[in-house]
């Protein structure tokens, strides 16, 4: 029976990386398209790049990519690694994306 329940625990523990990393990915895009909207259109994609890895841990940080772009309407798209069973070893071939947009901000000229 013990064997059985270290199996359940592993893939469970699995499963909450997964989701995790959903809600990094989600969230990471989210700051990053904020401070895009924020920024001067000559600095936005150096701010929202900054913004989009500022949030996330060292073993998420390392494979992460933040695009941005857009101009009135700015997107930011994140995409993070599934680890595999311990944030920071071995990371699941397949990638999380999360995407965000929201509309640029008037500067009130």
């Amino acid at each position: 029976m013990t064997p059985l329940i270290i199996v359940t625990l592993v893939v469970v523990w699995q499963f909450v990386l997964v989701g995790y990393t959903f809600t990094l990915a989600g969230n990471a895009a989210d700051e990053a398209v904020r401070a895009g909207t924020a920024a001067p259109p000559g600095g936005r994609t150096a701010a929202c790049q900054e913004a989009g890895l500022s949030k996330l841990g060292d073993a998420w940080r390392g494979n992460a990519e933040v695009t941005c772009g857009g101009a009135g309407y700015v997107t930011a798209d994140v995409t993070l690694r599934v680890p595999v069973l311990f944030p920071g070893l071995i990371d699941f071939p397949f990638p999380v994306h999360g995407h965000a947009g929201a509309v640029e901000e008037d500067d009130g000229d």
